[in-house]
């Protein structure tokens, strides 16, 4: 069957509240979960962010399916620090956790002082820090000194098996890029031929493991209910790369939105209705964009009222999605380090 994924959104939910939303998204029915580490929320309306490699440890404790999270060594997290917490979550988990390395935001960077580079500098000090990571993980001690630098550094608890590193991308220039370091590819999107590029530009230069595809839904009882909800917790959408990149703090990304029309809105948050009829229409929309190459779907619907979605909605959605999708669209290809990459059940 295919693979869908619950995302677990630190921006919008108190850790605490987040554990129970996994808990539930494990119990209603979704595969696996994901998540993203961020210092700060997009907009001040979202009003969290806990500390994902903290939260983590707990979800990873509290259920049974396999979890995910972006990590952005280099600036933020040293590499050698990154490869530690990675190695400690895969030792404990077997085959349950992921990484998957991006090359950061200014949003969460801009705290430790330092300049932030420009993209294609980021990208180069990604690149490097997967050569450090993948190193350390392989148990090997490690000297570096490039754009970042690593001094006789060595990890000593290491998992049984290759520790998972997919990649982020949100271009196909970068997703290109990570087929040829990547254990899998993670991007997010709502428009079939934005996200059919990315995945084929991944895929075509000769990219392994899953293909993972994020979107954001907005599911409600009306329309205008919806827009409502997107208007107040996902305004920054119209904030589109490389801009978002390089904006320091959740006031400027609510002032750059600005007051965007709801059509303006519904380009980056698919909006869906609480009936029959519109759970149909909405997983109709979601199996388009998975066919386009996709071997897993990660759904995120941008309510901060969890205990909402996480019963009879998510549950519909999941049982029309598994009705389109059956056995989804391909065999992923293999993990990079192992005959098949690790488990995902």
């Amino acid at each position: 069957m295919a693979f869908i994924g619950y995302h677990a959104s630190h921006e919008q939910l108190a850790p605490s509240a987040l554990l129970e939303a996994v808990i539930a998204a494990e119990r209603v029915g979704f595969d696996g979960a994901f998540s993203a580490d961020h210092l700060a929320p997009w907009t001040p309306r979202q009003g969290h962010s806990g500390n994902t490699i903290a939260w983590l440890g707990a979800a990873l404790a509290s259920t049974r399916f396999p979890i995910g999270s972006v990590s952005t060594p280099g600036q933020l997290y040293h590499p050698v620090v990154s490869a530690q917490a990675i190695a400690t979550l895969a030792e404990m988990f077997p085959g349950r956790y992921f990484a998957a390395l991006g090359s950061g935001e200014l949003l969460n960077e801009h705290v430790t002082g330092a300049a932030w580079p420009a993209k294609d500098e980021r990208t180069a000090r990604l690149g490097e820090c997967v050569e450090v990571m993948r190193a350390l993980l392989a148990g090997e001690r490690v000297d570096h000194d490039g754009r970042i630098r690593v001094h006789e550094a060595r990890l000593w608890s290491l998992p049984t098996g290759p520790a998972t590193l997919m990649a982020t991308a949100a271009s196909p220039e970068t997703a290109r890029w990570a087929a040829g370091w990547a254990d899998g590819l993670v991007t997010v999107g709502t428009s079939r031929d934005q996200v059919a590029e990315i995945v084929d530009a991944y895929l075509d230069a000769g990219g392994l493991g899953p293909t993972c595809l994020q979107v954001h839904i907005a599911l409600a009882g009306s329309r205008e209910e919806a827009a409502a909800l997107v208007r107040d917790q996902w305004l920054h959408g119209v904030v589109t790369p490389p801009e978002a990149w390089d904006i320091a703090q959740p006031e400027d990304f609510a002032a750059r939105a600005g007051d965007p029309s709801d059509a303006e809105l519904a380009e980056h948050v698919i909006v869906g209705l609480d009936s029959p009829s519109g759970i149909a229409d909405l997983a109709d929309r979601l199996a388009e964009l998975v066919e386009t190459g996709f071997d897993r779907l990660y759904i995120h619907e941008i309510s901060q009222d969890q205990r909402a979605f996480l019963g009879a909605r998510a549950g519909a959605l999941l049982g029309a999605l598994r009705e389109r999708l059956g056995a989804g669209t391909h065999e992923p290809r293999i993990h990079r380090d192992t005959e098949t990459y690790p488990p995902t059940t």
